[in-house]
């Protein structure tokens, strides 16, 4: 497989293959967002845990999509091993948009089954998933294969003209980024009688710790990636925290905390104070805060202010969420 690196895809009647796996809202939105990626791309696979969710995704998007909707009957696969029936089709792309916790293991067999990959955030919810997401990545390179992140903000425009400008000094040195990802409670999911603790825990699979990560990994990835971001992709090297468990107290909630506080901390001396809460009746925020040497900025607003200058994002705003996908069938009929 590494001495046959893919066929380059032409820009022309060429048509792309696509499969999804994890058919709830994020997959589907995923399905949508690639295909108004490419026009000559096609869905022609699909595969989620639940024979339920992944019919009622058919019924959603199947109306969307048109001609770009081409899953047969005997092309929609469930269960914990329907992935491997994904991989074994011809699908040129596979959207990786399940529950987090299965995801080292869907994107090595994508990889290794010389597949195209769009990957979901957070790619992984511990330290051996997040080994294994490292070896696939290698892999990926090894293999000229394509793979893109779902950590959106790196695709939308303002965000990437503001970081742009931070990183070549539109505030000096960079001292101190503040990260609220500050909100209130998400979906929950009745269980029903004929749910085995096992489906009642997949089905609400945000509140384990095993199956999201907590919503620090789940959702704040997303402050927490901008701060890698500004730090150039260098890691932190310590970190120290807190949270708990306030509202979210009953069982139903499973394990995970409804706030925390951690504070990372790098090499360079920069510190990012990272803050994300899942609760009713507080206040919300969500933006990432910077400060430098000489001036101040916030990233979500594209605006930054030096002095008595203030600078902010002026430019086109597509849909980071079609950006991504676009910038992946480009690259994949690139050759690139």
């Amino acid at each position: 497989a590494l001495a046959n690196p893919p066929a380059v895809h032409a820009a022309g009647s060429d048509i792309l293959k696509v499969g999804l796996i994890g058919c709830g809202g994020r997959g589907s939105g995923a399905a949508i967002n690639a295909m108004h990626a490419d026009e000559n791309a096609q869905l022609t696979v699909m595969c989620d845990l639940f024979p339920d969710y992944l019919q009622h995704c058919r019924d959603n998007i199947s109306r969307q999509l048109g001609k770009q909707y081409a899953v047969k009957d005997d092309h929609c696969f469930t269960g914990f091993d329907g992935y491997k029936k994904v991989m074994e089709s011809d699908v040129d792309v596979v959207l990786l948009c399940t529950t987090p916790a299965f995801r080292p293991v869907h994107l090595k067999a994508a990889l290794e089954a010389g597949k195209h990959v769009f990957c979901e955030k957070p790619v992984a919810v511990d330290a051996p998933g997040v080994r294994s997401c490292l070896q696939s990545t290698a892999l990926a390179s090894a293999k000229n294969l394509n793979l893109v992140s779902g950590l959106c903000w790196r695709y939308d425009y303002g965000v990437k003209a503001t970081m742009e400008k931070l990183l070549s000094g539109a505030i000096g040195d960079i001292v101190t980024i503040q990260e609220n990802y500050l909100t209130n409670p998400l979906w929950y999911r009745e269980p029903k009688p004929e749910w085995t603790d096992m489906e009642n825990q997949c089905r609400n699979w945000y509140y384990y710790t095993w199956l999201s990560g907590d919503h620090n990994v789940e959702q704040h990835i997303h402050s927490l990636d901008k701060a890698m971001w500004l730090n150039r992709d260098v890691p932190p090297v310590a970190c120290f925290g807190m949270g708990g468990r306030q509202q979210r107290t009953e069982a139903q909630w499973g394990n995970i905390y409804d706030h925390h506080a951690v504070c990372y901390e790098w090499a360079s001396g920069v510190k990012a104070f990272a803050y994300t809460r899942q609760m009713k009746d507080c206040a919300t925020d969500v933006e990432d805060y910077v400060w430098g040497t000489k001036g101040n900025a916030r990233v979500l607003k594209h605006e930054i202010t030096s002095g008595t200058d203030v600078w902010k994002y002026k430019g086109d705003k597509p849909s980071m969420y079609d950006v991504e996908h676009v910038e992946l069938f480009k690259a994949i009929r690139a050759g690139k």
